[in-house]
């Protein structure tokens, strides 16, 4: 079961002695398509899933910032005057968790931010490196912790920027700006169509009768030590290629047209980026009309670009996704996140989803040898701050 607010708030009385002044939290992701497609100012469809990380805490005097982590059974403390150095260096990635707090601190401290120390409990049930975007969701809910405690405004795509420059600059990835905005800016009930240059959201509800079922292999990447940053320099030297600012930028037919004169991989990063991003448009209409053939349809698409044009499949991930696409109550299914591990994503009929999950995790552990975890979840809000106890 996911996480409550209160369990947070029960933590952080039992660990100090009395009740937090607030209980912030920032929730998981999973995509449904655009993948790959966020750090080339593209399109891409995610949603907020139910499941979270929470702080409790309550502010300080001083300018230090003390936090127990409950998953690591660990304290850590920093000063926010420390926080200096060059920047756009990445600093200490080996430190742990604490770094993204660092990271957060850091980011809007030098946007101008005059933050406030504060002390605190963090615990969360997104999985960690799983593709659900739990660093992202550490990032926004310790931004929360900051604007609560510093009592400074909230805009969701402005933390969502800074969320992101902490991870590019200090973390070290170099991550596009989904992961972020959509725990800010998620929506009970529905996806959240985002355009990555411009920011605009627009909320697509979803569809009834159906569930999202996200399908974890078991198997995990680490996103800096993995190719994703190379894929980023693909794209980037594909762009310059065709003289666009981004590959968002580029129709088809010019690409038909143009490349042939563009070496591998490069190419196949180039088709894969352009395809995905019309793909993630026409799953916008096919939600709106209920449509849910033809949106499983595209999710299959883009498995199979993902796997063959992008290459950040595995082969964990794809004999996953064969047995989400086999199951008769699947629309359709794909890998979901950076990739070369961490879980996949079906769309289903809701009354089979528990049917389907069972069917599909014992065919994907036959194949594998791996035991899959596996959500059924709901599209939830974004970033959330509440009063200590509830009443």
């Amino acid at each position: 079961m996911p996480i409550e607010r209160q369990h947070a708030a029960d933590r952080f009385a039992r660990r100090f002695g009395q009740s937090p002044r607030w209980v912030v939290r920032a929730p998981g992701r999973v995509n449904l398509i655009g993948e790959h497609t966020d750090y080339n100012d593209g399109f891409v469809l995610p949603l907020a899933i139910d499941r979270a990380i929470w702080i409790a805490l309550r502010p300080r005097e001083d300018r230090r910032v003390v936090v127990h982590s409950v998953d690591f059974e660990e304290s850590r403390d920093f000063s926010l005057d420390e926080l200096t150095g060059e920047s756009g260096k990445p600093r200490n990635q080996g430190d742990g968790w604490i770094e993204y707090l660092k990271a957060v601190a850091w980011s809007l401290q030098d946007a101008g931010h005059d933050l406030t120390g504060w002390e605190g409990v963090v615990e969360g049930d997104v999985p960690v490196g799983a593709g659900l975007s739990s660093s992202a969701a550490l990032e926004i809910a310790t931004a929360r912790a900051f604007t609560a405690a510093g009592a400074l405004d909230w805009d969701s795509a402005g933390m969502a920027r800074l969320g992101q420059r902490a991870e590019n600059l200090w973390i070290g990835v170099n991550c596009g700006i989904m992961d972020q905005l959509i725990s800010a800016a998620g929506r009970a009930g529905h996806a959240l169509l985002i355009d990555c240059r411009s920011l605009r959201t627009r909320a697509v509800p979803f569809p009834p009768g159906v569930a999202v079922v996200i399908l974890d292999t078991a198997t995990r990447r680490g996103l800096v030590d993995s190719a994703y940053n190379e894929r980023r320099a693909q794209c980037e030297g594909a762009a310059q290629f065709f003289g666009v600012q981004a590959l968002r930028d580029v129709e088809l037919e010019v690409f038909e047209r143009l490349a042939s004169d563009l070496d591998e991989p490069a190419q196949s990063r180039a088709l894969h980026v352009i395809t995905e991003n019309s793909r993630t448009l026409q799953a916008v209409e096919a939600m709106e009309r209920c449509e849910l053939r033809a949106l499983g349809v595209l999710m299959n698409k883009s498995h199979a670009s993902l796997r063959d044009d992008y290459e950040v499949s595995s082969d964990a991930l794809d004999a996953m996704v064969e047995s989400a696409q086999a199951h008769p109550a699947c629309y359709g299914a794909r890998m979901t996140g950076a990739g070369f591990g961490g879980c996949a994503v079906a769309v289903v009929e809701a009354e089979a989803a528990d049917e389907f999950s069972q069917t599909v995790a014992a065919d994907y552990q036959r194949k594998t040898a791996h035991t899959p975890a596996v959500y059924v979840c709901q599209p939830s809000n974004g970033a959330e701050v509440f009063a200590g106890e509830e009443g």
